[in-house]
């Protein structure tokens, strides 16, 4: 039988049971995510790349969801480690109830956009905020989140809650009072409540003899593992940022450890909800062999791991469904399966690096952008002397001058599109992250002076994790289509690209490669150079 991928959570369960049960037993990681299998034998769910010896066929039921897994009543396997698993990111352009679910699944994925924890009883307000994000009734959200999951939203979240207080729990060294914290439970009582109804043990005996204790002792986590779907190129996902990074900010590491990205990281108070900024550092260090990646972090970040998590997440990728996307781009890309959008920890960060990159090359923006980092950026102590700067706060940039801009080199149009991009973020009015709405935030960006529909774009395909986002007019994939003689280049592309729809952020990167340099194995350098100027 011919193993295919399994259905979208979030639409009709067309994959049979047996072709699962194949998967399972060949410990293919091209499912992982896509499905848990619960063992009524034992009473476990486990991803399909358990490592322990297949379960008979008749003990097996076959979930979409970790959720539905546990609101059946089965508990997570210690092996394997549901939490790990990466997330199911399938699109739609068309179902609008699925479209809808995807949003509401996406938000409660989030940790920066949990609802915060109140008392008791407060389940029906979260939906209801929930849902007011959404645009709909709390009632129709619940009706068509249970009719295409057959969980509640609540079941959800709490799932997803669980799951990563059990990875902080496995992986670091926090104490149990801040894990709970930072998996969005209000108190220990009510964490240590949940996780023995949902799992039958307290949350301390599940930490496992001496975890992370050689790493503590450094002052940092324990690697927290993040697994993905393999193919991933992750040379060219490391080579499109190496050509890109500032000196001091981050660093692609080609160590015989493995090669990996370490970079300073800063979250605002808007962020975490806590009360002031956390700063620190992480280091991201891919395990090919496992499909993994194993991320360490400062201390300071501990408050708000989950959200390191996350971003890590986003930033490389991870998520991906390479299946999925395949299945639609590779009669138009062969070369490219492999290949991921490279995503950014940061969303002013990457929304400025884009408005330095207008117009001018690679090499050039990052000249720019590594004066910036070194004029107005702040010094962090790291355990590395080649990190030792924080990229600069929207405060900073929304308070500098001409003058000061000018002396780095950046010309006035482009001045006057960092001042009022920082300033729409410090205010709150723009938001730059993943689950930000898709059309009013590139509206909002197309609205600011110097900032045209290709920033934008760029911005929603790095930033807001948008996967059909087409910067319809970039030269440089003119070049790559072949459509650079006609008379509206833009156009001919935007027609190109509608056979590549919901993944044509990933088409991008693949025409990029390919008309760079003939080979999806190196991001091009023309990749971010000589789009439109926009819009004055």
């Amino acid at each position: 039988m011919t193993l295919t991928a399994p259905p979208s959570p979030t639409t009709a369960d067309a994959a049979s049971d047996e072709g699962r049960y194949l998967a399972l037993q060949a410990r293919d990681a091209r499912f992982d995510g896509h499905f848990f299998t619960g063992v009524t034998s034992t009473g476990i769910y486990c991803r399909p790349v358990c490592a322990v010896r297949a379960p008979r066929r008749e003990n097996c039921r076959f979930f979409a969801l970790a959720a539905q897994a546990e609101s059946a009543g089965f508990r997570p396997c210690l092996r394997c480690r549901p939490e790990l698993a990466p997330q199911a990111m399938v699109w739609s352009v068309q179902d609008a109830s699925g479209i809808l679910v995807q949003q509401a699944v996406r938000l409660l994925d989030a940790p920066d956009l949990w609802p915060t924890p109140a008392a008791p009883g407060e389940g029906s307000a979260t939906v209801a905020r929930l849902a007011e994000r959404l645009g709909v009734s709390d009632r129709h959200l619940r009706r068509i989140f249970e009719a295409a999951l057959g969980v509640s939203p609540l079941q959800y979240l709490q799932t997803r809650r669980l799951l990563t207080a059990k990875q902080l729990l496995t992986d670091t060294t926090m104490p149990v009072t801040q894990v709970a914290l930072a998996s969005g439970f209000a108190s220990v009582r009510r964490f240590n409540a949940a996780f023995v109804g949902h799992y039958g043990l307290n949350p301390t005996q599940l930490r496992r003899n001496g975890a992370g204790s050689a790493a503590a002792g450094k002052g940092r986590t324990s690697a927290v593992r993040l697994a993905w779907r393999p193919p991933l190129d992750v040379a060219a996902l490391l080579a499109f940022f190496e050509k890109r990074q500032f000196h001091g900010v981050e660093c692609v590491m080609h160590g015989a450890d493995g090669p990996g990205l370490r970079r300073t990281v800063r979250l605002p108070s808007a962020c975490t909800g806590l009360p002031q900024e956390t700063t620190g550092w992480l280091s991201a260090r891919f395990d090919l062999a496992r499909h993994q990646v194993l991320l360490q972090t400062s201390d300071s970040l501990y408050p708000v791991l989950p959200l390191v998590i996350r971003r890590v997440r986003a930033m490389l990728d991870l998520d991906a469904d390479p299946t999925a996307i395949n299945t639609v781009l590779h009669p138009h890309f062969p070369e490219g399966d492999g290949l991921r959008v490279p995503g950014a920890f940061d969303g002013f960060e990457l929304a400025v690096r884009a408005v330095l990159g207008q117009q001018i090359t690679v090499a050039a923006a990052r000249t720019l952008g590594q004066r910036l980092v070194e004029r107005l950026g702040e010094p962090i102590a790291t355990p590395w002397p080649e990190l030792h700067r924080l990229f600069p706060t929207a405060a900073t940039l929304a308070r500098a001058d001409g003058d000061t801009l000018g002396q780095l080199g950046i010309v006035r149009q482009r001045q006057a599109a960092i001042v009022a991009l920082a300033r729409a973020v410090d205010s709150g009015a723009l938001a730059l992250h993943a689950g930000a709405d898709v059309p009013s935030t590139t509206a909002a960006l197309c609205a600011l002076p110097g900032i045209g529909d290709w920033t934008a774009q760029y911005i929603a395909m790095r930033v807001l994790r948008w996967p059909d986002a087409f910067p319809a007019g970039d030269v440089a994939l003119h070049k790559a289509l072949g459509v650079q003689q006609h008379k509206n280049p833009a156009r001919a592309a935007q027609e190109a690209s509608q056979a590549w729809r919901p993944w044509r952020s990933y088409a991008v990167l693949r025409a990029w490669a390919t008309g760079g340099t003939g080979s999806s194995g190196v991001a091009p350098t023309r990749s971010s150079e000589m789009h439109p100027l926009p819009k004055q």
